[in-house]
C-alpha cells in the first residue's frame, strides 16, 4: 500500500467532473486538501491568499488538470489561479515545503499533446513529442522541459511528472509517488517558480 500523500487538485471548472471522479470513484491513498467550495470574494488576491494558506500550506502533491482550458493558448480563458497555485506549489517558504507536480491530460487534450514521435537531427534517435507548450501554464511546461544541453529529456531531466487520465486511473498511487518522490531528486533544484 502507498503511503498516503496530501494532494491538491487544481482544475478549471468546466472539467470539475474529472476531479470529482478521482475524489468519489478512484482508490486513491491521499489526504484530499482540494479546495470544494468556492470562497466567497471577488479579490483573487484574498482568494489565493486562502487557498495558500488553508489548502496549499501542507500539501505534498499538486494535481494539475490538464483539459482544453487549463492552457495559456485558450484566449477565452484566465489562468490566473492554476498560475498561482502552481507557483505555491513550487516555493519553499517558511509556511510549506516544494509539492510535487503531476499533470494529468484528461482525454480531450491527449491527441492535442502526445503528437507521436520524430527523428532527432542530433542523434539520429526517435523522440516522443509531446506539445505542452501553450496547452498548460508556463509554471507546468517549463518544469516538465527544464533546459537542458541534451537534445532530448529523460525522467531525471524533469521535475513535473505528465501522465494521460486513462493511465493515471488505472495507479493512481502510483503517479502521485512518482511526483511525491520529485521532490528530494537533484532536478528540484533546477525548478523555477515563475518561468520567463
Amino acid at each position: 500500500m502507498s503511503e498516503k500523500h496530501k494532494c491538491f487538485i487544481s482544475f478549471k471548472m468546466v472539467d470539475e467532473k474529472y476531479k470529482k471522479y478521482i475524489q468519489d470513484e478512484l482508490s486513491v491513498e491521499m489526504i484530499d486538501k482540494s479546495l470544494n467550495e468556492k470562497i466567497n470574494s471577488a479579490d483573487p488576491e484574498y482568494v489565493m491568499r486562502v487557498i495558500r494558506r488553508d489548502y496549499l500550506r501542507d500539501s505534498t502533491v499538486t494535481i494539475h488538470l490538464i483539459g482544453e482550458r487549463s492552457g495559456e493558448n485558450d484566449i477565452f480563458t484566465d489562468q490566473y489561479y492554476i498560475k498561482k497555485e502552481l507557483q505555491a506549489s513550487l516555493s519553499n517558504s517558511s509556511l510549506s515545503y516544494k509539492s510535487g507536480i503531476l499533470g494529468v491530460v484528461l482525454p480531450e487534450m491527449t491527441d492535442k499533446i502526445y503528437t507521436g514521435s520524430h527523428v532527432c537531427d542530433t542523434c539520429g534517435g526517435e523522440h516522443r513529442y509531446v506539445n505542452i507548450n501553450g496547452n498548460t501554464v508556463t509554471e507546468f511546461s517549463y518544469n516538465y522541459f527544464i533546459p537542458n544541453e541534451k537534445c532530448a529529456w529523460a525522467d531525471d531531466d524533469r521535475y513535473c511528472i505528465l501522465v494521460k487520465w486513462e493511465d493515471f486511473i488505472i495507479s493512481p498511487n502510483h503517479y502521485i509517488d512518482l511526483a511525491f518522490e520529485k521532490r528530494s531528486e537533484p532536478i528540484a533544484d533546477k525548478t523555477r517558480v515563475r518561468p520567463k
